[in-house]
């Protein structure tokens, strides 16, 4: 999903590294997310959202999923400076990191105030948020409200309705 407005319904969705990636603005619901990174014998990553600039509208937001799967890994990393993936209400197995998300290169920490990494309401022994990386985003109720609206996020001209059923 290089770029683009996407919407996953009740998906199932696997890989083991970056296997999320791009500068989509994309909402994943009630999707499995399963990470298969034991079968290449590193830790894998989720997404890798490609957000370059703070005025875009781009991110990737996990409503209601569920995430499992084999060896460990990363929620995600951050593609670009401005990276932003919202994990809400979703259900973790104990495959992720304590850390939960990572840089893409160790010279970004310095724009590490700029990415947008954040876990709402999840649950699970993968969701233990006690050893995530500091700089973890704690958004307001609005910005959670915002992102996790299909209308507000990615269907502010109705193309979701013209879809075939």
């Amino acid at each position: 999903m290089p770029e683009g407005r996407h919407y996953f319904y009740s998906c199932n969705i696997s890989g083991a590294i970056d296997f999320i990636w791009g500068n989509g603005q994309s909402i994943y619901e009630g999707c499995l997310i399963t990470s298969l990174s034991d079968k290449i014998g590193t830790t894998g990553y989720i997404t890798a959202q490609g957000r370059e600039g703070p005025n875009e509208t781009t991110g990737f937001v996990f409503k209601n999923c569920h995430v499992s799967g084999s060896g460990t890994t990363f929620l995600g990393r951050a593609y670009r400076n401005y990276s932003r993936v919202l994990f809400v209400g979703t259900y973790m197995r104990n495959v992720i990191t304590p850390e939960g998300w990572s840089l893409w290169t160790p010279l970004q920490i310095r724009y590490a105030n700029l990415i947008t990494f954040s876990e709402v309401n999840c649950r699970g022994p993968g969701a233990d948020i006690s050893h995530r990386i500091s700089w973890e985003k704690k958004l307001s109720h609005e910005e959670v409200r915002y992102l996790t609206n299909t209308t507000s996020f990615i269907n502010q001209d109705g193309w979701l309705e013209k879809q075939p059923k």
